[in-house]
């Protein structure tokens, strides 16, 4: 077979081959997996049911489930009519606990131990040090704490990051904690001894919105903060860019006329007017603290209304302090991508915060340890 002469940047082509019946069996497992999460305790009837398989493949794979300790019978359905009554199977939910970290902070780290449901049981928090060889450690130190707090076996740790990070959990380019090409991934599973799953802090929390929060299947969250990110889904996959670095709207300029300083060094950036520390400093030094608030919202209209042309999608969801991007910021925003779109598709755009306030990261990196250990999300 000759080699390829595409650039070393190229991503490798997907392997071919047979499906395997053990890739069926991993398939078959999630689709068990992902009914009882989403729907509850089942019987194995109903199972195959929703899950179009026959009863013996679910006896078996339920068995199988069951001997690994991720299900459990919950005892029997009330009787309803003549008959035996059907055992009901569920996820054994309190039988894994997931560890979370959140390293979007720009003060503090914070970790947490987390249910399959995405519930928070246990917090722990970290500065973050003024020397950038200490965050490493001080992460690895943090997750340690973490772990050991949980209390029962960990399916596996999820980390959400600033940063441009690929499908193997290496960060690329995370300027603010001054990493370069880390296997973040491959660190932490050699000192854990876990499986260890990491994406881009606003990827993992448009994960959690999905999930947990009822955001439909086309959605793109905007997570603000001492920068600004986004997290896209489309047809209810997550989208990350030919080079990973999809969402990255922060340094997209928002208008020709002029505008504040980014730390980039360009003028005008997104950032620039919707950053936390800059939108707060505007409003400190101005008389029209509404009418600061509608040109950052008219900003972030510019910035997303091609982004929701080009990909058709739903629903903007906002994640930050909500005193400042709910209200008139957000309506401004609204307002700007429908003039700037084809009405007939757009009029209806939803435009909306997150419900999950400071939790959405650690709950998104519990939803990345869910579907790379279960198949479920």
């Amino acid at each position: 077979m000759s080699t390829p002469t595409k650039t070393s940047s190229a991503r490798p082509r997907r392997a071919g081959g047979k499906i395997l019946p053990e890739h069926a069996r991993a398939h078959n497992r999630a689709l068990v997996l992902q009914s009882l999460f989403s729907d509850g305790a089942m019987s194995r009837a109903d199972l195959s049911r929703e899950t179009g398989l026959t009863r013996v493949t679910i006896s078996d794979l339920v068995a199988g489930l069951i001997a690994d300790g991720y299900v459990v019978e919950r005892g029997v359905r009330e009787a309803s009519g003549p008959g035996k009554p059907a055992i009901l199977v569920d996820i054994a939910r309190a039988g894994h606990r997931i560890a979370g970290l959140d390293l979007s902070g720009s003060d503090r780290f914070v970790g947490a131990v987390l249910t399959l449901d995405g519930e928070i049981v246990a917090r722990h928090e970290v500065d973050v040090p003024a020397d950038p060889a200490g965050i490493l450690p001080a992460v690895i130190d943090l997750a340690r704490a973490v772990i050991a707090d949980a209390h029962a076996p960990v399916l596996g740790l999820g980390v959400g990051t600033p940063g441009v990070v690929d499908d193997r959990g290496v960060v690329l380019a995370a300027p603010g904690l001054g990493w370069s090409d880390l296997d973040l991934s491959g660190r932490l599973e050699a000192e854990l001894g876990l499986p260890v799953l990491v994406a881009n802090d606003a990827n993992a929390a448009v994960l959690a919105e999905h999930t947990f929060g009822g955001a439909g299947d086309d959605v793109i969250l905007i997570r603000v903060g001492r920068g600004v990110g986004a997290g896209l889904l489309t047809g209810g996959e997550p989208l990350a860019g030919a080079r990973f670095a999809a969402g990255e709207i922060g340094h997209v300029t928002v208008g020709t006329d002029g505008g504040p300083r980014c730390a980039c060094g360009k003028i005008g950036c997104l950032e620039a007017w919707l950053a936390v520390p800059s939108l707060t400093e505007r409003l400190a030094t101005s008389d029209d603290p509404t009418g600061v608030l509608r040109d950052a919202g008219e900003r972030l209209g510019i910035a997303l209304a091609p982004i929701v042309g080009a990909l058709d999608l739903s629903e903007i969801t906002l994640s930050g302090p909500s005193d400042l991007l709910g209200g008139a910021l957000a309506e401004a925003a609204a307002e700007t991508v429908r003039t700037r779109t084809l009405a007939t598709f757009h009029d209806g755009l939803q435009v909306r915060m997150s419900a999950q306030s400071e939790d959405i990261v650690l709950r998104g990196a519990a939803v990345m340890v869910l579907s790379g250990r279960l198949g479920v999300s």
